[in-house]
């Protein structure tokens, strides 16, 4: 089957108790995993290199700036960034291998080309769903 091949990237910084949860949310979607970590002094390398990732030490120079940078360490076009603490959830990890087996179709349907795709993200606050607020949905750029 040829298909597209996506890119993981996630940012880190003393993410121990995280990381190994991002990593399995996007371990069935990912052709390569980096992971891009700020110098952790806890066990984010080692966790994040048990499971498959490559890890990338790169000194924080901002959000924006690391999140750039993590995107420019992709060996492919689609790239799917991530903070540690964010996970996929089941019905997000279903659609975005659905759209990876159409090769992330380069044309909407109405022939409009596609640069990338936005996603909702449920934010938590003390461990629970904030979906007030204007909090959610929370739409972001991640692939």
């Amino acid at each position: 089957m040829n298909r597209s091949r996506l890119s993981v990237v996630i940012i880190t910084f003393n993410e121990e108790n995280n990381i190994g949860n991002c990593i399995q949310s996007v371990k069935s979607l990912a052709d390569e995993i980096i992971v891009v970590d700020s110098f952790s002094t806890d066990r984010t390398c080692e966790i994040s290199e048990n499971m498959g990732a490559t890890v990338v030490q790169h000194a924080f120079e901002g959000h924006i700036q690391q999140k750039n940078w993590a995107k420019d360490q992709a060996n492919f076009d689609w790239v799917l960034s991530l903070d540690a603490d964010e996970c996929l959830s089941k019905e997000l990890s279903e659609a975005i291998f659905t759209i990876k087996q159409k090769q992330f179709s380069k044309k909407t349907s109405d022939n409009k080309p596609i640069y990338g795709y936005t996603m909702n993200r449920l934010n938590h606050l003390g461990g629970k769903p904030i979906k007030g607020c204007g909090w959610y949905p929370d739409r972001k750029l991640r692939l």
